[in-house]
């Protein structure tokens, strides 16, 4: 959008503050928020006033939206609405001028007055490109004490409080005033201009003390003002001595405008003795004006108006027989129009009054100024059509060459039509960058589920490595601990149920392991029908391998009580094998491609599963040392004979002494088993005191250990 267009749709929410259809208020309030109170406030914000994530520009929005924000802000930050709407103008104006707009706002008017009076004018104007906009209107009466009341009327109420935060703010920054406002009167509109809202402000202005110049600077400027006095004195003088000659005047006019100083200020316009035009050139050169009487009757009209509106050929007709104001929205009688003369006026042709053929028509509408003319004490209307672009031009059966040619209103027609272009084009990339957002967000989320699908097939590292192209080496680990388990008779129940049952089974039993490998942090390798195989210490080193490994073996044992065998009802048994060694890692095959480990390790560790006993946690030799000393209660199974490695003294992994069995399965601690844990402690400690080697054979706290003597008569006993 062209930079002149932009401005228009900043100025039109920074002159009113009220204009809250356009998501742009919506965008600016964000950036309020998270700039004053952080973006944590701002969400939740938003969650409480349940509102979308984003707004676009250009895009019309429910008011609603915006009070709701600003009443939840009220809430959140524990400020009243007051306050919150001043801080929201005094933002607005920092926002316009921190993006550029400072210079068009400053020509607005060289005081505040003036400012002020040009805003309804503005208004009218935006209106031709943002038809939703719905501004307030100004206006401004200056009191007998010199003091300045500001009346302003809204559709909008509550919201007079964002006026003092824009007003004092330009004060301040534009005419260097320190501004105060108050409210005189609050109440419901009486004036009949069409507003539910009619609030008075006492403006109260104070020069702002002013940094001293130069003094170079402050001389020069006084010798300026002194120069200046001395010649408008001299002239003064000669022109009461002598009469001037046409010549001479002209020769005095030109020293006039050519010396130095501030002539300028001393300006004083001349007027010519009678007017130098006749009516017909007059009706002519401005062909959309009206003059009528305080009576409302016409006097006179241009020449194209009387072509669109033939009714105001007739003799003695009233302007409101043929025309209603639009705005600003007031009785339409001489008194309400010398209130607001300082508002542009839009009028609208009554369609009861037109032509019948014209009828299908639409309106003709005109936006222009009214002029008291004291003399004739009559009011003239210059006005021009108010067409928003060709289109409209064409609808109206009308052409360019029907508005007077020093009518700026061609060119902004011709302007805005281009300018509309450009708004529909903003919208489309609004729309469009607001579906990229949305599908960036899915994407996202999509993204997130494909690599929780790719880190469960493979480790992290070694998926990210795959997904940048690269080739993953294999990797030699000098130390790991390796688990198998599998199904007790699982062959016969599988030719005892129908294959859904033993899915669903597998399915239950697996999804509870899966659990806890996140609990106690091993790498599930791979699952071959009830074979499961986790590892400890690989892809990522630990020290801790074999008790992390032998923490979720215990695990295991547990959540496999809790699935049924399908076809006893019983809950199923699992042998589980584990050993301790080095092993070589990789990554095979490119179509589903598996990290595996490879080396003896793995056998010995399948092996230990194979040769294990239901519902036990075999563990072979070098499993057993690095578990020893670590808090585990571990009994000796005796040597056996191994398929491949013959004999082999291996051990049984009864529990973890200082581990609960909500800990060890990863669920929320309670205080009962809390002093269950403080018990095993003090056992522990006593099992300590023995000889590690007879511990198992000679001393009764092994009994109790083992479970079959009670702690009564192990006290008794020792």
């Amino acid at each position: 959008m062209s930079i002149t267009g932009d401005f228009l749709l900043h100025y039109t929410y920074f002159s009113s503050g009220f204009v809250f259809q356009y998501g742009f208020i919506n965008t600016c309030l964000q950036s309020l928020v998270i700039e004053k109170f952080g973006e944590e406030t701002w969400e939740k914000l938003k969650a409480s006033a349940e509102v979308q994530d984003a707004f676009m520009t250009y895009t019309v929005y429910d008011d609603t939206i915006t009070i709701k924000l600003i009443q939840e802000a009220c809430k959140v930050l524990g400020v009243s609405m007051e306050a919150i709407l001043k801080l929201f103008g005094e933002y607005f104006f920092k926002f316009c001028k921190m993006s550029g707009y400072d210079r068009m706002l400053r020509t607005l008017g060289g005081n505040l007055t003036e400012f002020i009076e040009n805003l309804d004018a503005l208004h009218s104007y935006l209106a031709l490109s943002y038809q939703e906009m719905n501004a307030p209107s100004f206006r401004v009466e200056r009191a007998a004490d010199g003091k300045m009341l500001l009346h302003y009327y809204s559709d909008r109420s509550g919201l007079c409080h964002i006026v003092p935060g824009i007003i004092e703010a330009v004060g301040k920054d534009f005419f260097n005033l320190d501004v105060t406002m108050d409210i005189l009167d609050m109440n419901k509109e009486v004036e009949r201009t069409g507003k539910k809202e009619h609030v008075v402000f006492l403006i109260v202005q104070k020069a702002r003390r002013k940094m001293r110049k130069a003094k170079p600077s402050r001389l020069q400027d006084s010798q300026d003002n002194q120069s200046d006095q001395e010649v408008l004195d001299l002239l003064c003088l000669q022109k009461a001595q002598f009469p001037l000659s046409r010549a001479t005047t002209a020769s005095h006019r030109d020293f006039l405008f050519l010396c130095p100083g501030h002539l300028v200020n001393t300006f004083e316009p001349i007027y010519p003795e009678r007017l130098w035009i006749e009516e017909k050139t007059f009706c002519n050169a401005f062909p959309f004006h009206i003059v009528f009487d305080e009576s409302l009757r016409i006097k006179q009209a241009g020449v194209t108006i009387q072509k669109y509106v033939p009714g105001l050929q007739t003799q003695k007709i009233r302007l409101d027989e043929y025309f209603s104001i639009i705005h600003p929205q007031v009785t339409f009688d001489i008194f309400s129009i010398c209130k607001f003369i300082n508002s542009q006026f839009v009028l609208k042709t009554r369609r009861e009054m037109l032509p019948e053929a014209w009828k299908s028509q639409p309106t003709l509408k005109l936006r222009g100024q009214m002029i008291w003319m004291e003399s004739t004490r009559c009011m003239m209307y210059l006005c021009s059509p108010k067409l928003r672009s060709l289109q409209e031009l064409e609808e109206h059966k009308m052409y360019l060459s029907d508005i007077a040619p020093h009518d700026t209103t061609r060119d902004l027609i011709l302007l805005n039509q281009q300018r509309l272009a450009e708004i529909e084009l903003s919208n489309q990339l609004e729309r469009k960058k607001e579906e990229l957002r949305v599908l960036s967000q899915h994407l996202a989320i999509e993204k997130k589920k494909t690599e929780t699908l790719l880190y469960a097939m493979l480790p992290e590292h070694v998926a990210n490595q795959l997904k940048e192209g690269k080739k993953v080496a294999a990797g030699e680990f000098k130390t790991c601990t390796i688990l198998f388990s599998d199904v007790v008779t699982f062959t016969n129940i599988c030719a005892a149920c129908e294959p859904i049952q033993i899915v669903n089974m597998l399915n239950s039993m697996y999804s509870k392991f899966d659990r806890l490998t996140s609990v106690h942090e091993v790498y599930k390798v791979e699952t071959i029908g009830d074979a499961y195989m986790v590892v400890g210490g690989v892809p990522v080193p630990i020290g801790s391998h074999a008790q992390r490994v032998a923490n979720f073996a215990l695990g295991m044992r547990i959540s496999a009580k809790e699935v049924m065998n399908p076809v006893t009802g019983e809950p199923i048994q699992i042998r589980v094998g584990i050993h301790t060694g080095p092993v070589l890692a990789g990554v095979v095959g490119d179509k589903m491609p598996r990290y595996c480990l490879f080396g003896d390790t793995v056998n010995t560790a399948s092996r230990m599963e194979s040769h294990g006993l239901p519902d036990k946690v075999h563990l072979s030799p070098t499993a057993y040392r690095a578990l020893e000393n670590q808090g585990f209660e571990i009994i000796e199974r005796g040597e056996i004979e191994v398929k491949g490695k013959g004999k082999m003294t291996t051990y049984f992994l009864i529990q973890n002494l200082n581990a609960t069995k909500d800990e060890i399965m990863g669920r929320p601690t309670t205080p009962l088993d809390h002093k269950g844990k403080q018990k095993r402690e003090v056992l522990s400690l006593m099992s300590n005191a023995f000889s590690s080697n007879n511990l198992r054979y000679s001393c009764p706290l092994a009994g109790f250990v083992a479970g079959s003597v009670s702690l009564g008569d192990f006290l008794t006993n020792s």
